[in-house]
Formats: structure tokens, sequence, C-alpha cells
């Protein structure tokens, strides 16, 4: 009787420790879940309010209604309308050229300035990337007055000089490159370049055929964060552009209303909402490669 009663408290004791396991389980994962709902609210509600301005009639602007009402496509015809000087289309074309040239020479100096810092070593390894770590903290405005004067001695400050703003745009996209690229390839197997130079490969082949198709989780996460920080760059690009290179940023903090000293904030938020689209084009197809950059080196082993 002694032992039947004994097993049947232990049972009751077990219950309960499962009960109070899987109610504190329970409570972690209903905290979890309010924070990134919180998160994930506070990130997108400008987004999203953007895009319900975006669509509404202009004489609705301030409306406080958090649903899309007097839904109109006008202030997309506005944005790209030439009518009151706003040249939003031609900035598109322009910031697109110049993310794609300030990416395409930022990852291809910047992955062999990485791979070098990541595979040899040699006295004073460490100094300089921490040199080049300053650089990256050093701050853009110090830099804003000393370059315009060069680029105005240079007459890059007229016409079609897209270097203006391309040669100032790389300088600050290589640090991030360098480090990140440097950071990835670090937890990279040399095992395999090893074998390959084993195989008869030349270093050249062996970082072609083997390291490079490995790095391209860390390449394309490295390429979107430099791009991004080309497509949103605002204080370089209000001072060293013209009319014939002029960003997306700086056309829309253009934009005019149809009055004097009017805002027009719906045409503005149909910009910003034109300008996302690429952004997220992007992110959509390379997001496989995005998420392996970013959780690469996370786990040994």
């Amino acid at each position: 009787m002694t032992a039947v009663t004994a097993a049947t408290t232990r049972a009751a004791d077990a219950a309960e420790a499962q009960e109070i396991v899987f109610k504190k389980d329970t409570g972690a994962k209903v905290r979890m879940y309010l924070g990134l709902a919180v998160l994930v609210i506070w990130g997108l509600a400008p987004a999203y309010w953007m895009v319900v301005t975006a669509f509404r009639n202009v004489g609705y602007t301030f409306d406080t209604s958090p649903w899309p009402t007097h839904v109109t496509l006008d202030n997309f015809k506005t944005a790209f309308s030439t009518g009151r000087g706003n040249h939003f289309g031609a900035a598109l074309v322009h910031s697109i050229i110049i993310g794609i040239v300030v990416t395409a020479v930022a990852m291809l100096v910047g992955m062999f300035a990485a791979y070098a810092m990541a595979r040899m070593e040699f006295p004073g390894k460490y100094v300089v990337l921490g040199f080049i770590l300053g650089a990256s903290m050093f701050p853009g405005v110090a830099l804003l007055t000393p370059l315009f004067k060069l680029f105005a001695n240079l007459k890059w400050l007229a016409g079609a000089n897209y270097q203006a703003l391309v040669i100032p745009y790389i300088s600050f996209a290589l640090p991030l490159t360098i480090y990140t690229l440097t950071a990835f390839l670090a937890e990279m197997p040399w095992d395999l370049e090893e074998s390959a130079r084993i195989d008869g490969c030349t270093p050249a082949q062996a970082f072609r055929k083997i390291m490079l198709p490995l790095a391209t989780p860390g390449l394309f996460t490295t390429a979107i964060l430099v791009f991004l920080a080309s497509w949103n760059e605002f204080m370089l690009a209000s001072q060293f552009t013209t009319p014939q290179t002029q960003t997306v940023t700086v056309a829309i903090a253009s934009f005019t209303g149809s009055q004097p000293h009017q805002e027009p904030y719906t045409a503005v938020m149909a910009a910003g909402a034109i300008v996302t689209v690429p952004l997220i084009i992007m992110v959509l197809i390379f997001q496989r490669w995005i998420v392996s950059g970013l959780t690469a080196g996370g786990v040994k082993g």
C-alpha cells in the first residue's frame, strides 16, 4: 500500500512538474510573439502609412483614417510629372546608374582586399584592419567642405559628372565591404583551397572556382548593403548633384506643390513608395543568399 501511494505521489509530482514547464514554455512563446509583433508593427507602420497616403486623394491628405480612403492614382502621375519642375523619373535612372557602379567597384576591390586580409599573414595586419574600420567611422559631414572645394576646382559640380558622387560613395562603401567580407571569409574552410592547389589549380583558379562560389551568400549580402547605402544617401547628393545627375533622394526633397509654400505630401509619399519597389524586389530575389550570409559564422563546427 505504501509503495502504491509513493508511486502515485511521484506520478502526481511529475505531472505537476510537466504542467509547470508547459506553462513556462507557453508564457515564453507568448512573450516572444508579442515582442515580435511590436517590433514588426513599429518597423512597418511608417511604411504602411506612406502607402496609404500615396493612394489618398490630395484633398484628404490629413485624413486620420488608418485604412485606405478616397483612393486615387493621381499622386503617382504627379510624382512623374515634369510640369512643376520635378524630374523624378530621370532621378530614378541616375540613382540606379550610380548605385550599380558603386556596388560593382566596391565589391570588386573589396573582395580582393578582404581575401588578402583573411587569407594572408603579414606584419601590421590588424592595424590595417583597424584603419579600415576607423575610416568607416569618420563623419561624412566633416568631408563635405573639402570635397566641395576639390570638386569645384575640378569642375565636377556642373554637367553630367557622376564621378562627383561615385568616388565619395565608393570610399565610404569600401570599409563596410572589406570588413564584412573579411569576417565572412575568415570562417570559410581553407582546406578546400589547399586541396584545389594540390590538384593542380593555380591560386587564381582556386579562388575563382572554389572560394568565390562558397562566398556567394556573403557577397550578395554585402552588395545589397552597399547598394542600399548608395540609394538612400542624401547629404552628399544634395551638394554634389546637378539636374543631369540628381538622385531620387534629392528629387523627392525638391518636390513642389501647385501653390507657393505648399508641401505636396501625397506626391512625396507616392515617390517614396516607388523608391522602395526596387529594394523590395532585390531582397525578394536574393532572400536565400541574404539569410545565408547573415547567419554564416553564427554556429561553429
